[in-house]
């Protein structure tokens, strides 16, 4: 009898699916055309959530030094996600009063897209980003970088240093962590007496309700509502004391945190009030979770009937980027070049390469004029007002662009 893996929190038992998703390979595993006729790992994609703590979460199959080492996502590609990463350094360098004496660490820092605004302030910074090729990019930029996956052994290598954080901010990164308790243990070993840690990550609480399937993939092991992360930092001793709620990656949560004893800064009622949001979803239950494997059915065969409807009125349909996301929505739909010629994507690190599983060739936007396609599917949906604005020239040939997600939306 097999025994039930345990929650990477609070190690519980996981008994409850929240939704499979088939076998895929790993999400950002692009391959290069000498690969195409090798054997592809693929492995489940199921998450399952935690009647315990509430966290959705998927297995570690593969290791973060096999995932992170080599990435090729590189942050400075998106115009919106650069002007979020300004916007969040004006905000805040004003509210905690931020100054050279301060020291901003950053964790998965990438290649320094958040960071080089606080250096433009003349604010000391200090990036901690495992991929060494990413890292490299920001090290060019000026931005001193630590190569090295985060957690307790980092962090008290750091603290022996004196590189102690005023401010220590992890974007996008908790999802991507197998070792939860370590890591933010790791974070309360390097933050200051008074200092602040900030953390966004995707609501899972917005990924439930509009049918977000595709943020889940083997590289993001965890799923966060506010009640579950609340519970996560208190664990070790620390307080979320505010909370936004943004709409980057189809709705983010970006949440503050300090030391539990240190009480200047009380908890803002911002923190109860979602809490009770959720919990008015039914997140504090499992009924909330039990419907999503239908709801994701329903969002593939929409896809589906639109793509096969195009196909076979004579319709040209290509692709839109190359994100992890899209690379799950493809291989659970089973989409290949069979319904898309090719994608496209602004990276120079993704042009040339082919995606996991489905070997959808990917080319650089200028493709797209070449070819002068009918449909423009954009898989990354939560881009999709900067997409529709660069490639307004599809409009000239009756171009339309297509939304998959949460159902699909053919937008002129």
């Amino acid at each position: 009898m097999l025994t039930a893996p345990k929650c990477r929190l609070c190690l519980a038992p996981l008994l409850d699916t929240f939704v499979d998703l088939g076998v895929t390979p790993l999400s950002n595993a692009y391959l290069r055309a000498e690969e195409l006729n090798s054997m592809e790992p693929h492995y489940p994609l199921k998450a399952q959530v935690c009647a315990a703590c509430f966290l959705v979460q998927v297995q570690a199959f593969a290791t973060p030094e096999r995932i992170f080492s080599d990435y090729a996502y590189f942050s400075s590609y998106s115009e919106t996600w650069l002007q979020h990463a300004e916007a969040f350094a004006e905000k805040v360098i004003q509210r905690f009063d931020l100054d050279a004496c301060s020291r901003v660490v950053e964790i998965a820092s990438n290649d320094g897209y958040l960071l080089q605004y606080f250096k433009a302030r003349e604010i000391r910074v200090l990036g901690v980003e495992p991929a060494a090729n990413v890292a490299q990019a920001a090290i060019d930029k000026g931005i001193p970088t630590r190569v090295s996956y985060f957690g307790t052994e980092t962090a008290c290598r750091m603290a022996s240093a004196g590189e102690h954080a005023d401010l220590l901010v992890g974007n996008n990164v908790l999802a991507h962590v197998p070792d939860l308790n370590d890591f933010i243990a790791g974070m309360k070993i390097l933050l200051k007496p008074d200092g602040i840690v900030t953390m966004e990550f995707p609501h899972l609480l917005r990924l439930i309700q509009e049918h977000q399937f595709d943020t889940i993939y083997h590289e993001h092991f965890s799923y966060f509502s506010l009640h579950t992360a609340v519970q996560a930092f208190a664990r070790h001793g620390m307080v979320v004391f505010d909370v936004d709620q943004l709409r980057t990656h189809g709705g983010s949560l970006r949440i503050y945190a300090r030391h539990a004893g240190f009480t200047d800064l009380a908890v803002s009622r911002t923190v109860s009030d979602l809490i009770d949001v959720e919990r008015d979803a039914g997140l504090q239950e499992m009924r909330a979770y039990a419907g999503f494997q239908r709801a994701v059915q329903v969002t593939k065969r929409e896809l589906l009937k639109f793509l096969i409807k195009a196909k076979q009125s004579g319709k040209r349909i290509v692709g839109y980027g190359a994100p992890a996301k899209g690379n799950t929505l493809l291989n659970y739909c089973g989409i290949r070049t069979d319904f898309l010629d090719y994608t496209v994507d602004r990276s120079p690190h993704k042009q040339g390469l082919y995606l996991p599983g489905t070997h959808i060739p990917i080319f650089a936007p200028e493709r797209i004029m070449e070819t002068r396609p009918d449909y423009l599917l954009i898989l990354p949906w939560n881009l999709k007002d900067e997409v529709m604005a660069q490639m307004a020239q599809i409009r000239k040939w009756g171009g339309r662009f297509v939304v998959p997600i949460p159902h699909v939306e053919v937008l002129d």
